[in-house]
């Protein structure tokens, strides 16, 4: 199991319950002081040793090439990915890579590495690929003609179209990988009290407060942990839960020709970025859609 953001919060309380259940697990963080010092916990809580850490930046796409260039070259399985990391209502600012923070982090970075994974997936199928989004997504769009935020930027609306990417990302995903035993759902974990609000004084006050009616990290991981390993999920793909059910798409999230063109202008955003020789979206037959 890969699960990204994995040091604190529902990712680190995902990557307990998976260690618990005997997975071999990889914590996926850019923060690897912190990444060790929670898979040290986890390893002497579950007894599981095979709780390891391995470095991945999200906001540099270098990082994420070199991260699944050093797993696939170290590690032989991979059954499960989950798309954990994100960041929140963070001040307009750029990846390495010129993206805007919030899209560049919690799409195309999850993007890049899904595809650089795939491979692996299929070989190891049947596999899962788990996707974070969240009920936020209501409030997004996929504003094409602005992509990066670069005319108009609000940080709290720029959350809503990264997590909005998520779901059609998820949705498109499904169906590109139709009959090869990997399934890819996204989900909403809940309105979970941890530091992903930490960019907004406002907001961290207000969770402060209404603590009480908030999930715990664990409750949130909940439904990460359902998606990854229910039995009665092992063919279900391309669908959206939350509560560790079903739950409702908005409209836009279900639209699958936007679903088809996010997919090929992230290829052009990252084959852009890749030299002739690397592995990118943009040069292989896995973004080309089936018929």
């Amino acid at each position: 199991v890969i699960i990204t953001g994995a040091n604190t919060g529902i990712g680190k309380e995902t990557a307990r319950d998976l260690a618990r259940r005997g997975a071999r697990v990889i914590i996926a963080c850019r923060d690897t002081a912190k990444a060790e010092a929670a898979a040290s916990e986890i390893r002497a809580e579950t007894g599981n040793q095979e709780v390891i850490v391995k470095k991945l930046d999200l906001a540099d796409t270098k990082s994420i090439r070199e991260f699944a260039e050093r797993f696939l070259a170290e590690e032989k399985e991979l059954h499960i990915l989950i798309n954990n990391a994100g960041v929140m209502l963070c001040p307009y600012s750029k990846t390495a890579d010129g993206f805007e923070m919030q899209l560049g982090v919690n799409h195309l970075g999850h993007f890049l590495l899904t595809f650089l994974l795939l491979e692996r997936l299929k070989q190891c199928a049947p596999a899962r690929i788990v996707n974070v989004s969240s009920l936020a997504h209501h409030g997004g769009w996929i504003r094409f003609h602005d992509l990066q935020g670069e005319k108009c930027y609000n940080r709290g609306l720029a959350y809503c179209h990264s997590k909005l990417a998520n779901v059609l990302f998820t949705r498109e995903l499904a169906r590109r990988l139709q009959g090869t035993k990997v399934t890819a759902n996204a989900l909403h974990p809940g309105s979970v009290y941890s530091d992903l609000v930490r960019h907004s004084f406002v907001m961290t006050w207000l969770w402060k407060i209404f603590s009480f009616f908030l999930k715990t990290p664990c409750e949130g991981a909940q439904t990460s942990i359902y998606c990854a390993v229910a039995e009665e999920l092992e063919s279900v793909t391309g669908q959206y839960f939350s509560d560790c059910q079903p739950a409702y798409v908005s409209p836009r999230g279900r639209d699958d020709e936007t679903a088809k063109k996010l997919w090929s202008v992230s290829c052009e955003l990252l084959v852009s970025l890749a030299g002739p020789s690397k592995a990118s979206p943009g040069n292989s037959t896995a973004e080309r859609p089936q018929e």
